[in-house]
């Protein structure tokens, strides 16, 4: 593919996004022109907003502070404006659409290196899978969640309606160890999610049991939602995994779909805020993740992730991923050995202690 802007040829420029990863960072106006192409013909197609709307009943749930218009739903598909109300497409807050299943340990957990599950076999992690997500990823490694909320509907063949208290039964069986809401994004469900999350803990108290909280999240979420989020984690002895996608705006924006400045301001803020929390060493309460997406996600995207993270603290667990062709970005191959080779040299080079790679099998 060549880059629309310089002509500078690689068979790793994707052609959803259409131009080279320089040009996004030296000429991001136009570059993001291009790359917003490929998120809003897709979004049109699947009935989802082009952008986060701005006209409307503001929500805060995430960093898009989508303002939604009657009748319509905000970026992430999820929540709605009906009849002047915000609410979720499951109706309320008490349910939500999801599948989940019983992920027997060592699970294929973001987290597997500090996990302290992994060690407990026999025992599961409840793995809860939400529609939706307030990114539009075009790498998108789960694309699933996209289409049981596609033109706006709940397809009943793809996921279910359950309440918080039937999701708190299936974790209380006994050789559940962990829940772990992942999507998509928990983000829009984050209520949902928070509620379930309490009357678990409430439960296994009351026996004297332990059931882990964990999150894999975008990270986008209104503070004061992350810090419950990270105290009900910290309680259970849980982990929060941030999925910290790219360093430079220009670069997080075109493969993300929102506003790249605004997320990472999120980002490094909620990430400051749960390391502010953390009063334990084992297992850490933050994990970050970032993709490895060949030619977008190189050593300075790395470095500059880890060198935020250094500073606040070199213990953060940083786990760099293989990135296998999906959804939009098929046309690109997997993450080299090179590469991963070069990114978590940097990592590493920032001051990290803690640089794990995982996916080892995808590397080419």
């Amino acid at each position: 593919m060549t880059c629309k802007i310089c002509g500078y040829e690689s068979e790793e420029i994707s052609k959803s996004i259409g131009v080279c990863v320089n040009c996004l960072r030296k000429n991001p106006k136009e570059a993001l022109k291009i790359a917003h192409k490929s998120h809003q013909k897709w979004r049109k197609l699947i009935g989802l907003p082009l952008k986060p709307p701005k006209e409307g009943i503001k929500c805060s749930i995430c960093v898009n502070e989508c303002k939604i218009p009657e009748g319509s739903s905000g970026y992430c598909g999820i929540i709605w404006n009906k009849r002047g109300r915000l609410i979720p497409i499951t109706g309320n807050f008490d349910r939500a659409y999801l599948h989940w299943y019983l992920d027997p340990h060592p699970t294929n957990c973001v987290a597997g290196p500090v996990c302290p599950e992994k060690e407990h076999r026999g025992f599961y992690n409840l793995a809860v899978f939400f529609a939706g997500c307030n990114l539009d990823c075009l790498f998108c490694q789960n694309i699933e969640h996209k289409y049981m909320i596609k033109n706006g509907s709940i397809d009943p063949f793809e996921g279910i309606l359950i309440g918080s208290k039937e999701l708190a039964d299936i974790a209380m069986r006994s050789r559940v160890s962990c829940v772990c809401y992942f999507g998509g994004d928990p983000t829009p469900h984050s209520p949902y999610a928070i509620k379930t999350s309490r009357e678990v803990i409430k439960r296994a108290e009351k026996i004297g049991t332990t059931k882990r909280i964990c999150w894999e999240t975008n990270g986008l979420e209104n503070p004061n939602m992350m810090r419950e989020m990270a105290r009900l984690s910290l309680k259970s002895g849980g982990i929060v995994k941030i999925d910290w996608k790219a360093y430079t705006p220009s670069v997080y924006e075109a493969l993300t779909g929102i506003n790249g400045e605004k997320a990472l301001q999120r980002i490094k803020e909620n990430v400051a805020l749960i390391t502010s929390m953390d009063n334990r060493k084992e297992p850490p309460l933050l994990v970050i993740s970032t993709l490895v997406v060949p030619h977008y996600i190189d050593e300075e995207e790395v470095g500059g992730i880890a060198r935020y993270l250094a500073q606040l603290d070199p213990d953060i667990p940083y786990i760099l991923l293989a990135f296998a062709p999906q959804h939009l970005m098929h046309d690109i191959p997997t993450t080299s050995k090179k590469q991963m080779e070069n990114v978590y040299n940097a990592a590493k080079k920032e001051g990290l202690k803690r640089v794990f790679v995982g996916n080892i099998w995808l590397l080419r």
